[in-house]
């Protein structure tokens, strides 16, 4: 959580604050409550309505907010109370349980086919850290589920005396996990954050006979539950609500013959040599692209596989051919496309308006280049501008990057799925489609006001600090997304103060509001060393609810700081 530290002992320079209310908070109290000193439910339910803009909120539901901030506030005398005073008022305002900044359910249509949707998907699952000689485990699938990730991936390669399936990541030195344990907690945890399916996306390096047997490890794991499409091969994908509670097979369909890679160096367990993971096109993208994007094959006669080939509902392909013929249409039918980040930065640059058009009906996956061994991540807006539904993310990849991803599945309730706006799925009169790098009109300006933060002090390590180290706490707010909509701006900085009131508007104008993010950092001002990070949040432009609003904040990891909030205020003109 930084450097940022409480005191025991306190400089004669700090300042404590302790809750006094800004200036906009007194004045709307006063405004409500004609000047009185209380605020009873019916004029609670007309801020509500009129200030935050609840229409569908009714003077019952004010009456249970009421109960709920008195029976923390007031719980001797609870029973007593049926108002709120200014305190009330303002500790309401600051509670994210209560006045959250965002939608918090499921509230877009889920009945349009998969390729409608942004989802949320991880790249090599199972890795606990970088991506050469970290541990392999089911561990990190569980995190994942637990989230809301809805697309896991798992390589699968035959153990040393290939009899048996294992999970790791070929061409390093990943101690591997058997599949039967990922299988067993991918089923024990799929829909414990989100009730729509869950997508296994298979990286295959089986031999005929381990085909079968994974296929019938997944029937017997999952049950019920894995999705067997109808034979013939889809025109259209199924929607999440179709798909709800279940777990969806994409890969390549098998041959009846596993041919030898000829470029694969490893053995069975993935070994191999310094040289295969040093350069950008190495063995393991190599690897990728033979099996992530090998083409699309017809449904092997082979009867040992034909349980693997119908659990297919995704069959997936690659560039080998091309770029262009990759992203032809194909009328028969819809795929996934498997692209590395630089292979499909070079189709976005040639062939934007085909990768659009492309992800209209079928699937696209973006996954890192094999350099990241880091686990690092690309800018995720490079895919979702082009409407790429599965921008595949090292989860272990801690960075903006990262936070960006957490922030955009924070839409639609956390379930997993956004549906992309209605202006990329559109074609022109003359087949033309959205261009994220066309100039665009100003939609809507989006007005954000900080207030206050507080949290810090129990939210953070209890040390003795002197003067000089004493908080210098500043924000960074702005937004992300669609280039021309990118700007950051940031607070004055506060000081000596665990309790910073900056209260500082700052204004956006958003050209494609519906891709933005609002991007919001907490520092402590440290010169002359690094300033030391103090919290962050990303939240969808689309959902932020207008009206002051309580935003915690989030570790580097993504994980909330218990007590770490910011009072803010957003409106669109």
């Amino acid at each position: 959580m930084g450097r940022c530290k409480m005191g025991l002992c306190f400089s004669d320079k700090l300042r404590m604050n302790r809750g006094a209310p800004p200036p906009d908070v007194v004045t709307a109290f006063m405004a409500y409550t004609e000047g009185g000193n209380h605020m009873t439910s019916g004029q609670l339910c007309r801020f509500l309505i009129e200030a935050q803009g609840e229409t569908e909120v009714l003077v019952s539901d004010a009456e249970k907010i009421i109960e709920r901030v008195t029976c923390v506030r007031h719980h001797i005398t609870k029973f007593l109370r049926h108002t709120l005073n200014l305190d009330d008022f303002f500790g309401f305002l600051f509670s994210d349980d209560l006045n959250h900044p965002i939608v918090s359910k499921v509230h877009q249509d889920m009945n349009s086919p998969l390729s409608h949707y942004f989802i949320y998907t991880s790249h090599n699952s199972y890795l606990t850290g970088n991506q050469i000689n970290s541990e392999c485990s089911d561990v990190p699938l569980i995190k994942a589920l637990k989230r809301g990730v809805r697309a896991l991936e798992l390589d699968l390669w035959p153990n040393s005396t290939k009899d048996d399936i294992l999970v790791l990541h070929g061409w390093a030195w990943t101690p591997p996990v058997e599949l039967i344990k990922c299988l067993i907690s991918i089923k024990d945890h799929a829909f414990s954050a989100s009730a729509y399916p869950v997508i296994l996306t298979l990286e295959d390096h089986l031999t005929p006979d381990l085909q079968a047997k994974a296929a019938e490890m997944m029937k017997e794991t999952f049950k019920d539950m894995v999705y067997f499409p109808e034979s013939g091969g889809l025109k259209e994908f199924p929607s999440p609500e179709d798909l709800k509670y279940r777990v969806v097979i994409s890969t390549k369909p098998p041959k009846g013959n596993l041919e030898k890679e000829k470029d694969s160096e490893s053995d069975a367990s993935g070994k191999a040599s310094s040289s295969d993971v040093s350069a950008d096109q190495t063995e393991e993208e190599t690897s990728e692209a033979k099996n992530e994007e090998d083409g699309f094959d017809q449904e092997s006669n082979n009867l040992d596989l034909l349980t693997y080939s119908r659990m297919i509902l995704i069959p997936s392909g690659n560039a080998r051919n091309g770029l262009k013929e990759a992203l032809t249409i194909d009328n028969g039918g819809v795929r996934r496309l498997s692209l590395r980040e630089q292979k499909f930065k070079k189709a976005t640059e040639i062939y934007g308006t085909e990768v659009m058009k492309f992800t209209q009906k079928n699937l696209l996956r973006i996954y890192p280049k094999a350099t990241r061994v880091t686990s690092s991540n690309y800018k995720p807006f490079s895919g979702w501008m082009y409407g790429t539904q599965m921008v595949a993310f090292n989860m272990q990849g801690y960075g903006r990057a990262l936070w960006m991803m957490h922030g955009m599945f924070k839409a639609n309730g956390g379930c997993g799925y956004v549906k992309k706006p209605d202006f990329m799925m559109n074609k022109g009169p003359d087949g033309e489609v959205f261009d994220p790098k066309g100039k665009l009109p100003v939609k809507t300006t989006l007005k954000v006001k900080v207030y206050m933060g507080k949290g810090w002090d129990s939210g953070f390590q209890q040390t003795c600090f002197n003067t000089w180290s004493s908080p210098n706490f500043y924000t960074r707010v702005g937004i992300t997304g669609v280039r021309c909509d990118e700007l950051m701006k940031k607070t004055k900085k506060e000081d000596n103060t665990w309790e910073p009131l900056w209260d500082e508007e700052f204004e956006f104008q958003l050209t494609v509001p519906e891709l933005a993010l609002l991007r919001v950092e907490v520092h402590d001002y440290n010169m002359p060393e690094k300033d030391d990070f103090c919290g962050q949040t990303c939240l969808p432009v689309a959902e932020l609810r207008q009206g002051v609003r309580s935003v915690a904040l989030y570790d580097r990891k993504g994980e909330r700081l218990v007590a770490v909030t910011l009072l803010m205020r957003f409106q669109f003109v």
